[in-house]
């Protein structure tokens, strides 16, 4: 089969690899007829997610036909239609049976020993996404290996479109989560740092959960303009206002938003002294939003960070958050609890997530989709490939 494979920093390939097979009784073979690039492939694409192997098959978003099933499926069928949760669950471990399918303690066997000896659980093994999240093969392929099967596939009603359906996968649960963890309701404020795609899920969310106000903070004008023309945010550009935070508490009464949300994550561009110790290593990520979160948060606020973090953070600000009391709420989104309901306003058309695809692919371009995407050109905002 044609897949798409890491081979290094800013270089992948589409190759032609093995055939995937059935391993265990709960498996399926899943042939792709949709797949899209995610803001996380491009930590990969850029070298910055360790534990990566030259040949791995990338991609977490993905769906299509089950083609093949072991004999212990029994949730989905040959021939069904279903969208594929990045992240492999169990369903029946401690974490699994509190819906917290993100913390599954058993998929992630690769480094889950090292993890183990001290005494720390190993996080739930996600398709395409390195080998410290259980090296399992992606979805940026023409067929893939789908384990956990009566846990994972979620069957979708013909009557929607790939496209209407496909995000399901991972972009828009996480930007849903992302706004319930930050207690949005009728009424609410809302800060989203980020108009990528996670962001843009989290503004779609929150207007449909009543959000009153959202401002929404980028340096990609491009990315802000679609924003406010789809989901009515207030604008702010980073590269024109040096402290957002203040333009939000001055346009609050001097409170700040109830709720920030984080969905940039570690590579957000930081001071030269973060640079400067990211570079040495002596940390993984820049705290640049964060401190921006927690200014522009009120007292008692939440501060909700979908955005992917690793290792130490220069300038927290710890001090101020306890001072205003905030709530921190982040991780991993737990998938297959919210898959239902978002099905439902996607069918009733409360949601329409498709309206964030700007470039449409087949696989055989994926490496250009990356570049794409990675360089910001041609105002892409998402792309998605057909196998």
């Amino acid at each position: 089969m044609k897949a798409l494979t890491y081979q290094g920093t800013r270089d992948v390939r589409v190759e032609t690899v093995p055939d995937p097979s059935l391993v265990a009784d709960d498996d399926i073979i899943l042939r792709v007829t949709a797949t899209a690039i995610c803001g996380s492939d491009l930590h990969i694409y850029r070298g910055k997610i360790p534990g990566m192997k030259d040949g791995d098959i990338l991609g977490h978003e993905f769906m299509g036909i089950v083609e093949a099933a072991g004999p212990g499926v029994e949730r989905v069928k040959v021939g069904d239609r279903v969208v594929i949760p990045f992240v492999i669950a169990c369903g029946e471990c401690f974490h699994c049976l509190l819906n917290e399918y993100s913390a599954c303690e058993t998929t992630n066997p690769g480094h889950g020993a090292a993890m183990n000896a001290k005494g720390i659980k190993p996080p739930a093994a996600l398709f395409g996404y390195s080998h410290l999240y259980g090296g399992v093969p992606g979805g940026q392929a023409e067929l893939v290996r789908v384990p956990k099967a009566n846990v994972g596939p979620f069957a979708v009603p013909d009557v929607l479109s790939d496209e209407q359906v496909l995000f399901l996968s991972d972009i828009l649960p996480t930007g849903y989560q992302a706004v319930i963890n930050a207690g949005i309701k009728q009424g609410s404020t809302v800060a989203i740092f980020g108009a990528g795609p996670v962001g843009c899920m989290a503004a779609a969310s929150a207007r449909m959960l009543g959000a009153e106000t959202i401002f929404m903070i980028d340096h990609n004008q491009y990315r802000l303009d679609f924003a406010r023309a789809t989901y009515g945010v207030v604008p702010i550009n980073f590269d024109e206002q040096d402290d957002p935070a203040e333009v939000i508490v001055e346009a609050t009464s001097g409170r700040g938003v109830d709720a920030s949300i984080d969905a940039v994550g570690f590579e957000a561009k930081g001071s030269t002294t973060e640079t400067v110790l990211t570079n040495l290593k002596l940390e993984g990520s820049s705290g640049k939003v964060l401190r921006q979160c927690i200014a522009a948060t009120r007292r008692g606020g939440i501060v909700s960070v979908p955005g992917v973090y690793a290792g130490f953070i220069h300038g927290f600000l710890f001090g101020d958050a306890f001072d205003k009391g905030l709530t921190f709420k982040m991780g991993q989104t737990h998938v297959q609890a919210l898959l239902p309901e978002l099905l439902e306003a996607i069918g009733e058309g409360k949601l329409a997530p498709e309206v964030i695809i700007s470039h449409r692919m087949s696989l055989a371009d994926a490496a250009k989709g990356y570049d794409i995407f990675n360089k910001r050109e041609d105002d892409c905002r998402k792309v998605v490939l057909t196998p």
